[in-house]
């Protein structure tokens, strides 16, 4: 069992950055593949960004590529999201998940935080 805590959520003005951050508490954080998904009003919950175990293989959404940056501290138990240049259509819940199986599918992630919402104003 793995429990992740997502912070660093906010309103932000279009143009602007916030860095996102997921604690893990539990088993092993270096064992699983991390990802972040985000869920608009009205919308499915989204693939934003994953990253291995090893933190050398991150993976993005076309819609985010070149703006935000995926990354994590094993020593810290923590995976990050770097939000830079964000446009009003980010705004959205952002949840952080883990999982043995690196993906973008959110049916491959085995647990989820309970998320951090995202505001960007235009």
């Amino acid at each position: 069992q793995v429990q992740l805590i997502e912070s660093g959520g906010g309103l932000v003005q279009a143009g602007g950055s916030l860095r996102l951050s997921c604690a893990a508490s539990g088993r092993t954080f270096s064992n699983y593949d991390m990802a972040w998904f985000r869920q608009a009003p009205g919308k499915d919950r989204e693939f934003v960004a994953a990253i291995s175990w090893s933190g050398r293989t991150p993976s993005y959404a076309d819609s985010v590529k070149g703006r935000f940056a995926i990354s994590r501290d094993n020593a810290k138990n923590t995976v990050y999201l770097q939000m830079n240049s964000l446009k009003p259509e980010d705004t959205a819940v952002y949840y952080c998940a883990a999982t043995y199986i690196f993906s973008s599918r959110r049916s491959e992630y085995d647990y989820w935080g309970q998320g951090t919402q995202v505001t960007v104003s235009s």
